[in-house]
């Protein structure tokens, strides 16, 4: 399966998605929160990869970031440009010259490229010397396995392969907006090794947690406490 392909096609139905509020409940309550404490402030430029339909470079943008994101599907860069400077492109073949930014972002979208090495290649070659990139993924762990049942004491099995990881479809329907969710978690060492072959230095990595302190706009099962749903990391460029 293409994962590029698939976002594209799941472009509108992911923007009304994330565009309504308390629809991505994850991310407005601790996800994203936690992700922006991991990032810098405002530089000279900053490169959102995989931005989707906008959403991370608007709140950058508000906190003073000049952004420029990139996506592989038409339909998202539109929508992103109404929040920022975007452009079709592919993350492994950025249209940049070397040292462009001084920070670039990739938020929930590494795992979801079909060549998350080449992509975070190109990512580290468009950083200036001591810029970072921050990152945040599905966990490696989360991505492995499932829940057996939906109560607090269900167990949380990996039936497959943690090092060699499929993709998860899965569907989230609220109040007439449905979206086809497509996930691969990645193995940690192999994400790690995109970074160190990219030549970036992991200088913070975290595994956010629902009861760090976070405004929670839902009840979140005891179970999803017990397994981390998300990394988080920031790399440094030599």
């Amino acid at each position: 399966m293409s994962l590029r392909a698939f976002w594209d096609e799941q472009a509108e139905a992911w923007s009304r998605f994330a565009r309504t509020p308390g629809h991505d409940a994850y991310h407005e309550s601790f996800n994203f929160p936690a992700f922006l404490e991991l990032v810098p402030p405002a530089g000279r430029a900053t490169l959102d990869v995989g931005c989707g339909e906008g959403r991370v470079g608007a709140e950058l943008q508000r906190r003073g970031h000049r952004v420029v994101g990139v996506d592989s599907s038409p339909r998202l860069v539109e929508l992103a440009s109404e929040c920022h400077e975007a452009h079709v492109a592919d993350a492994a073949a950025l249209p940049f010259a070397d040292e462009s930014f001084d920070l670039a972002v990739a938020y929930m979208s590494i795992m979801n490229f079909d060549d998350p090495e080449a992509a975070v290649r190109e990512s580290s070659r468009v950083l200036e010397p001591g810029g970072r990139f921050c990152a945040a993924v599905v966990h490696p762990m989360d991505g492995a396995g499932r829940w057996t049942a939906r109560e607090p004491d269900a167990e949380f099995v990996i039936e497959g392969s943690y090092y060699e990881q499929e993709a998860k479809l899965w569907v989230s329907e609220r109040e007439g907006i449905e979206v086809t969710f497509c996930d691969r978690g990645l193995p940690l060492e192999r994400l790690a090794r995109c970074f160190e072959d990219a030549g970036l230095l992991i200088e913070a990595l975290r595994e956010p947690q629902p009861s760090d302190g976070f405004v929670l706009r839902f009840p979140i099962s005891a179970r999803r406490r017990r397994v981390p749903m998300f990394l988080h990391l920031r790399a440094l460029k030599p």
